[in-house]
């Protein structure tokens, strides 16, 4: 049995329609991600599967007990409130001190425990709200955008660490994401949006389906091919960010 899935679903703001005619499902294990343009409905997507959003139409369904870890694109946190890694990672379940070294250590920030959440860079800051996510030990882990604003090698090594967790945990992973050059070599599957969806399945048919190229441009059919060379010093890293969306 999937995960989650959605049949027929249709979402609105307001009197405005962002998705209709969605139907998909997630199974246990795998990597999917949700790419489309800026105003798509990729976050509205992901809060209507969390169960934060409410269906117009339609259903979503989700396997009893299903335990979601969540990353959200950004987290606001009060400059003037002092907060330290260990006490925000015991909100709003306690964990032991031994629990939150371990995954503090597993994403890649040991010792980080006292720091002060303030202080702390955006790649820091996005492993925090991973090892958060991760300790309640979910069943699919759901990320919204989670490397806006970190440079090229944040971006990789998130990416890198995601793999890994999931190999480890066996969780499942739903992401949306912009970074259409990492997406499609660390995807399982690919779900393109723009008010419903486009097209979708394993990173080599999405890029070359007509629907990717109308949203993304002709110039993005080198993404899985200068991903695949990234070692090689030789390509033409200008095509690195075509199709890359600032919002």
């Amino acid at each position: 049995m999937s995960l989650i899935s959605a049949k027929g679903v249709r979402l609105k703001y307001g009197a405005v329609e962002v998705l209709h005619g969605i139907d998909l499902s997630i199974d246990a294990g795998e990597i999917v991600t949700v790419i489309g343009p800026n105003g798509s409905g990729k976050s509205t997507l992901l809060r209507a599967l969390l169960g934060a959003k409410d269906v117009a139409a339609g259903q979503i369904t989700r396997k009893e007990g299903l335990r979601i870890g969540y990353v959200p694109q950004r987290l606001a946190i009060d400059a003037n409130m002092p907060l330290q890694v260990r006490r925000f990672l015991a909100l709003p379940v306690r964990h032991s001190d031994g629990e939150i070294s371990a995954m503090l250590a597993r994403v890649g920030i040991a010792g980080f425990e006292e720091r002060q959440l303030t202080a702390l860079s955006g790649g820091q800051f996005q492993r925090v709200l991973l090892a958060r996510a991760l300790l309640g030990k979910p069943d699919i882990l759901m990320l919204d955008e989670p490397t806006q604003g970190l440079d090229q090698s944040g971006v990789a090594g998130f990416y890198q660490l995601l793999e890994e967790v999931r190999q480890e945990m066996g969780c499942a992973v739903l992401l949306v994401s912009h970074d259409l050059h990492v997406v499609m070599s660390t995807s399982d599957r690919v779900i393109c949006l723009n008010g419903h969806i486009c097209c979708e399945g394993t990173p080599t048919v999405v890029s070359a389906a007509p629907e990717y190229r109308a949203l993304f441009g002709v110039g993005t059919h080198g993404t899985m091919a200068l991903y695949q060379h990234k070692h090689d010093d030789h390509c033409d890293h200008d095509h690195i960010d075509e199709g890359h969306h600032h919002g």
